[in-house]
């Protein structure tokens, strides 16, 4: 690792998990970040801290990977950085585990039938020793390992942890124990980064449980929802934190709504949304109350660091109504969380520019106001000549950043 310069600032970055949906919109908001903000390099930090899918966007920041390239590798499947995801990578079923618990299904059964027949106890007790062989996950995550292994095998990347240029840390949940586990700490920095993204986010349900070295990891986010005092115990001088889940209020958006005659109210209430609109909440809420009391924790024990956390609107009807889980819709929600950002961006400048100026950051407000900046065009090209146009528009895009220190004027 390479020693990091004594007067420049410390700098990390935190990302939070939220599935596909998660993942989309941390893509879409660094994007934004990224050219709105001049004197900070999101590939050069001191340290990452990644749970659940922002570990796997931590990974390859910290392994060199522009939000642009996240973003053309990620949403735009595009295979130019040595790997396109593919969504199918999730979709496969977890045949190993589903063959494992089948064969405990025989002894099981026998057993539950001894215990009605012979014992004389209720069926209904009987039945209960056959959970053994529900399995753990329905779907398979081993191909995060094996893709994300390519990825980082590429020139200028690393799948070692100790061979990186800045921290990472990768945090997954000890099953056995239920403690978080950092996985590129010190004693945890042998286990592949691959490894450590596919374990860290194993969600309990969908993915079974990720074995390394005989125990059993889980996602991340069980215990907390940022792990972000990894990070502060480093002492770094600003934490910037994105959390893309966030509970819907639904108060706010229908009043916002009654001004606006033509703007259709999809869900007045959240109980209009049936089942999975009150589980949605309802875990949107869990794990969004627990980040806020340990925002609260972090100011209070560690005044010396400056903390800046973005997350989308809690009226954003948009997010909320995007299934977690989906990955259909991604180029739509991530010019979305790239929008929504550089909007928040501009209604925060003032108090942004005073947090971030002690650190060498300034606003970019030429990228800021530029009214029709886009992060993915209307469609995605299909030909040579509509790629070129695309990377034009990029071009034009990256010169106005170089031009921008001199077009903005000093921030204030």
């Amino acid at each position: 690792m390479k020693a990091h310069h004594p007067n420049a600032p410390k700098i990390a970055l935190a990302l939070a998990g939220g599935g596909p949906l998660g993942a989309i919109y941390e893509v879409g908001a660094l994007c934004a970040l990224e050219e709105s903000l001049i004197g900070i390099n999101f590939n050069r930090l001191h340290h990452y801290v990644g749970v659940s899918a922002g570990a796997f966007v931590a990974a390859s920041l910290a392994n060199g990977m522009t939000p642009r390239e996240l973003c053309a590798a990620f949403i735009e499947s595009d295979a130019g950085q040595g790997v396109a995801f593919d969504p199918s990578w999730l979709m496969q079923p977890a045949y190993g585990e589903f063959a494992r618990r089948g064969l405990m299904l025989p002894g099981l059964l026998a057993r539950a039938a001894w215990q009605v027949a012979v014992q004389g106890k209720p069926l209904a007790r009987a039945l209960e020793s056959m959970g053994p062989v529900l399995p753990t996950g329905a779907f398979s995550n081993q191909q995060v390992h094996t893709q994300l292994a390519r990825l980082f095998s590429g020139k200028g990347r690393s799948n070692d942890f100790r061979k990186l240029k800045a921290r990472l840390t990768l945090v997954a949940t000890h099953l056995d124990s239920s403690e978080p586990t950092p996985f590129g700490r010190p004693g945890w920095d042998h286990v592949p980064i691959s490894q450590a993204v596919q374990a860290s986010s194993a969600l309990p349900g969908l993915f079974p449980p990720v074995e390394i070295e005989g125990q059993h990891y889980v996602d991340g986010a069980l215990k907390k929802t940022m792990h972000a005092s990894v990070a502060l115990d480093d002492g770094v001088d600003l934490l910037i934190c994105l959390n893309p889940l966030v509970p819907f209020d639904a108060v706010t958006h229908t009043a916002s709504d009654a001004s606006q005659a033509t703007r259709p109210r999809k869900i007045p209430r959240i109980v209009d949304g049936g089942l999975t609109s009150v589980l949605s909440q309802t875990f949107r809420s869990m794990i969004h109350s627990r980040m806020e009391l340990g925002m609260k924790h972090y100011a209070s024990q560690y005044p010396h660091t400056d903390i800046v956390l973005f997350e989308p609107d809690h009226s954003d009807l948009e997010l909320y109504l995007a299934n977690t889980f989906s990955y259909g819709q991604r180029r739509h929600l991530a010019e979305h969380a790239y929008q929504q950002t550089r909007q928040m961006l501009r209604a925060r400048a003032s108090v942004l520019a005073k947090q971030l100026h002690g650190h060498g950051i300034r606003l970019n407000h030429a990228a800021l106001d530029a009214p029709k900046r886009q992060l993915l065009p209307s469609m995605p090209p299909a030909t040579r000549l509509g790629r070129s146009m695309v990377q034009l528009q990029q071009s034009l895009n990256d010169l106005s950043d170089l031009t921008a220190p001199r077009l903005s004027g000093p921030s204030h």
